[in-house]
Order: C-alpha cells, then structure tokens, then sequence
C-alpha cells in the first residue's frame, strides 16, 4: 500500500500540526512531577483532590500555549491536500479535547476536521495506549489497517502499531524508532511530497 492509497489519517497535534512548545520539564516542575515520569499516568495516579487541581493548571497553561499556536512547516499544505482529495481526518492528541479546538483555529485547520473526528486525553485513554485510533476506525466503520497515524514521538508509533493502523514519523531529521515507523518524513513538506511519488 503507498501512502496515497490511505484515505483515513489521524493526527498528533503538538509537534506534529504545530511547532512544539510545551516545556515538559517545567510542567513537571511546576506540578512536583518526577522528571522520569509520565505527566498523564503521574497525575492519573494521584488522589482526586490534588490531581483534579494539578489538571486545572495543566489546562490553563496548555491553553496559553493553545492560543499562540503557530503551524509546523508545510502542515497547513498537508491537510488542506487530504482535505482536498476528500480523505478523512481525525485528531488523537494527549491534550484537552477543547484546546484542540482551540489550536486547530489558531493554526487556521478547524474546517478540515468534524468536531467529533478530534478525540483529547478525556476522550479516550491516552497514546500510547490504542483507544483513541480504534474509536475513530470504529467511528469512520474502517479496519484500523487502512488509517495511517501521523506524529513526531513514539507514542504516536506506539499507538498506530498496537490498533494495527500504518504509521509515519514526521518532523525530525532522523528517525530514531525504524521497527515503529512505516513512513518517515523530515516534516510535512516533505511528507506531501510523498503523496504524489
């Protein structure tokens, strides 16, 4: 299967559709979070008080950085592309479902993807685990090997490998996981390059 021949992508938002801008180290300063720990599985863990709190501060400060959202190079092309072709399209990100929203308007990318095509970390549990793209493939009523899951970190390759779907790696130089990564891409220029060879 070549990659023009997948009708059915799924995106990681941060990093991936934009340039990346969350300081994680500082989040997990900021949130008494060990440096070696996940963010999400960390405050998942905590009593509901405190993690309640902990979500609220992650929410407003992701929101900040939601609002001054800047696209990655070529992605606004890429999608507009799919879009275009009449491919379907779906956002998995470890964000807050409403700040997707609320960077896929910033990035000017809203009115490429349906409202209920964009899943957050409260919409299913978060990559790697495969929820989020299984939902989707059950949502669009297609086998997760036809969906391709596009992202910039392995928990996108973790998540895309363990539903079954194909995956490509974009927006870093190397690639730093092979036996993960199905298509890999210096960033979404050269991605939609790879559309048409």
């Amino acid at each position: 299967m070549s990659l023009a021949d997948v009708r059915h992508w799924v995106f990681d938002m941060d990093g991936t559709l934009t340039v990346a801008v969350h300081d994680f180290a500082a989040i997990r300063v900021a949130l008494a979070i060990p440096p070696e720990d996940d963010i999400l599985t960390h405050l998942a863990a905590l009593p509901a008080d405190e993690a309640a709190a902990k979500h609220a501060w992650l929410l407003e400060h992701e929101r900040d950085l939601a609002l001054g959202s800047q696209p990655a190079v070529g992605a606004v092309e890429l999608v507009r592309d799919l879009a275009g072709r009449g491919y379907r399209l779906g956002i998995l990100t470890r964000n807050a479902r409403e700040l997707a929203h609320v960077t896929l308007e910033a990035i000017g990318l809203a009115d490429c993807f349906a409202l209920e095509d964009v899943l957050g970390r409260d919409d299913a549990p978060p990559k790697p685990h495969p929820g989020g793209l299984l939902k989707l493939a059950e949502a669009w009523k297609v086998p997760a090997s036809e969906m391709v899951m596009v992202g910039d970190y392995r928990f996108d390759l973790d998540c895309g490998r363990a539903a079954g779907a194909r995956t490509v790696l974009v927006n870093l130089p190397d690639n730093p996981w092979p036996e993960l990564t199905d298509w890999h891409a210096a960033d979404c220029v050269a991605l939609r390059r790879m559309l048409s060879a």
